[in-house]
């Protein structure tokens, strides 16, 4: 226990020269897209710009919907008269960017954030420290921009509030006809040109709060709750209480590798950036898209839009530590089947089709129309998260009262309705698909669709089976018999039918087969598999793509290989805040949280090799040469958390204390001995580095009563 300190406490980084939470510089990178996100759920901003998005808030009908600009009163620059020296960093363990500036005669402190407990406040507080020596007023000026106009909302001012400053609006055009146009109140701090320490103050402290909310009432009620927070000095502390909370469920820490160290980091924070609170009940997340709330206007960053990025790339490393927020994503995907219903109708089949892009309806949103057609191996990746959601939580309440059986279902149907019967090879065939290789359209076959749908026909059969609800014979009839591309003679998966080898593509496709599809095969052929397409994987393309061919050599036990591919994804990493770009040239979409999510991933499953499966969480760890230690903490299976220490030789589980009483007794198996350990709560369990599983002590059994 002395290595793993005590469970869910951040353990001691000080081999570091600095904090490798906190990311610091003296100069803003040149290009602003690069400077840091603040997020909670709901808001998203990007500092020191004017405008802000809202979750949920989006103009423009059908592919010319885009999340909608809201003006943002926090745009503040604070400059002082005299000669000064610049910091400027980001504290991701509460989630505070600062800006202080000092002089011969004092300190500023700017502090800006999004409010972590309360979603719809965010805050700007100034903090001015006069030096020992300095006497007189000491003025700093507040510079701003704001103006409360926006090219998505047509506001109108309305009265002040306890006075606070008043606007309210609506979106211009709904994201279908007859749809609705969400309202977008805004309350205020008023700004003000100087703020002025006087000469017998030794310091001050100011605060500013923007409340942004979809109704008067709410708007109101937020804004009375921050006064309160400013009166009872608790603004700050229960925010940085919220972040503390998060951090103290999940860490994923390494020793050896600096770099890799708050890059880490800093994909953790972005993406539970992008997440509700985990005290959230209001089932209102508009979900994930890839550059987060803060991004996404028109014309960038994907409108911000929800794709499988969601769902595949930036769920999995969420759910492992956190089934709350890993739940709200689903039911965002809940919260789309009528536009999913009407997707599929307007195709022509039965069942459900989830858009390609979504915003908050579910029906297609995409501007160019092939994609929604073509790219539905979207409906098997929303079923993907659906499955692993099950596996690590046996919570059937998700499916049952929680309508996410109708997805599953739903999902089925579409596929059984889709898939065409070919008489000469006897099997069923998906034609006219795009696969995730964009590269190429209108092919047959594409192996990663078919695997896809496949499992997901496959799990609608279990789930059903599972809820005693009667599964139509054609699901499994269709997944016993729908083709998977392979090649006997080269041993390997073609990514469609008349795929020529050799040829370039785009991202990982086919790779995807064996994580995290998990589709079985030997070690052959996922060698080949890795070999025929990380050759001519285009080397400009997406982010997150190297953590997939990363986590398919470490199972194949090729540490050094997966550690040259991983190592392609620090030309991503723009600038002093870890924002990531989706090219490694700083193009594309920006603080992409997809590729984040795919490096995540290839830590998290890759050095570990967890996988989340029907009845166990597999585990097979490999450490790359450069990292002695991988800390991982709050792994959340079957209602138990659990603290692990991976090292070259050795693996260190211990299981916290119970706060769940509807978890399971688990045990630890060793694949190679079959030794079997059962796992108590606080003790550490220390083995020699092999590969195993933890499961139930009592298999069958299931933690959750229907």
């Amino acid at each position: 226990m002395t290595a793993f300190g005590e469970p869910g406490v951040r353990p001691n980084t000080t081999s570091y020269d600095e904090d490798p939470y906190i990311f610091s510089t003296d100069t803003l990178p040149s290009d602003r897209r690069f400077l840091p996100p603040l997020a909670n759920g709901l808001l998203g901003w990007r500092v020191y710009n004017n405008i802000m998005h809202m979750g949920g808030v989006y103009n423009g009908e059908g592919g010319r919907c885009h999340r909608a600009d809201v003006p943002c009163p926090l745009n503040v620059r604070v400059e002082m008269d005299e000669p000064a020296r610049h910091t400027y960093s980001l504290d991701t363990h509460t989630g505070i960017f600062t800006h202080s500036l000092s002089s011969a005669r004092a300190k500023v402190s700017q502090s800006l954030y999004s409010h972590r407990y309360y979603p719809n406040l965010m805050v700007m507080e100034i903090l001015l420290v006069r030096e020992e020596t300095s006497e007189g007023p000491i003025t700093v000026n507040l510079l701003s921009s704001f103006t409360p106009q926006s090219k998505d909302i047509v506001f109108e001012s309305r009265p002040d509030y306890k006075g606070g400053s008043h606007i309210q609006g609506k979106v211009t055009a709904a994201e279908f006809p007859g749809g609705s146009c969400p309202t977008v109140h805004l309350i205020w701090t008023p700004e003000r040109p100087t703020l002025t320490l006087l000469p017998e103050q030794r310091q001050a402290r100011w605060a500013f709060i923007l409340v942004a909310a979809n109704s008067l009432e709410t708007a109101e009620a937020n804004y009375d709750e921050g006064l309160d927070l400013i009166a009872t000095g608790d603004l700050r502390p229960s925010h940085e209480k919220a972040w503390k909370e998060l951090w103290l469920e999940s860490t994923a820490e390494v020793t050896g590798s600096e770099p890799l160290c708050k890059a880490l980091i800093g994909c953790l924070f972005y993406l539970l950036s992008a997440f509700p609170s985990i005290h959230d009940t209001s089932s209102s997340f508009g979900g994930v898209s890839p550059g987060g709330l803060s991004n996404g206007g028109d014309g960038q960053d994907y409108w911000g839009h929800i794709f499988w990025d969601q769902d595949i790339w930036m769920y999995p490393g969420i759910a492992l530590f956190y089934p709350m927020l890993a739940r709200s994503v689903l039911e965002y995907r809940v919260g789309t089947i009528d536009g999913a219903k009407d997707n599929a109708q307007k195709q022509g089949f039965k069942g459900l089709k989830f858009p390609w892009e979504s915003a908050v309806s579910g029906r297609e949103v995409c501007p160019e129309d092939i994609y929604g057609q073509q790219e539905i191996h979207i409906n098997g990746d929303v079923t993907l998260a659906f499955q692993h959601y099950l596996y690590l939580t046996e919570d059937l309440s998700m499916f049952a009262e929680g309508r996410g059986s109708e997805v599953i279902y739903g999902v089925a149907d579409y596929w059984v309705s889709r898939a065409s019967w070919n008489p000469d090879d006897k099997k069923y065939h998906l034609l006219g698909v795009m696969p995730p290789d964009e590269y190429y359209y209108n092919v047959d076959n594409s192996v990663y669709t078919n695997t896809v749908a496949k499992f997901s026909l496959q799990f609608a059969v279990d789930l059903a089976d599972l809820l005693q609800h009667p599964a139509p014979k054609e699901w499994q009839e269709v997944a016993q018999n729908l083709k998977i591309p392979f090649d006997k003679e080269a041993q390997y998966h073609p990514e469609f039918d008349g795929y020529v080898r050799g040829n370039p593509v785009k991202q990982a496709d086919t790779v995807m087969l064996g994580y995290p599809l998990g589709l079985p095969m030997t070690p052959e052929i996922r060698r080949n598999d890795l070999e025929a397409y990380e050759a001519v994987t285009d080397p400009n393309g997406p982010a997150m793509t190297w953590g997939m061919f990363a986590i398919g050599w470490l199972e194949l036990g090729e540490a050094a290989k997966a550690q040259h591919l991983l190592d392609k994804c620090y030309k991503n990493i723009q600038g002093p805040f870890q924002v990531w770009s989706e090219s490694s040239d700083g193009s594309g979409a920006v603080n992409f949280l997809t590729g984040m999510g795919g490096f995540l991933q290839a830590v998290l499953f890759g050095y570990t090799g967890f996988r989340v499966q029907k009845e166990c969480l597999a585990f097979s760890p490999l450490l790359p040469e450069d990292i002695s230690e991988l800390c991982i903490r709050g792994v959340n299976y079957l209602g138990s958390q659990m603290d692990w220490l991976l090292r070259k030789d050795e693996v260190c589980i211990v299981l916290r204390e119970k706060a769940d009483t509807k978890s399971c007794d688990l045990q630890l198996v060793l694949k190679a001995s079959g030794t079997k350990i059962p796992l108590t709560p606080g003790k550490a369990v220390t083995f020699p580095r092999e590969s195993g599983c933890v499961c139930k002590v009592a298999p069958g059994y299931s933690c959750w009563p229907l």
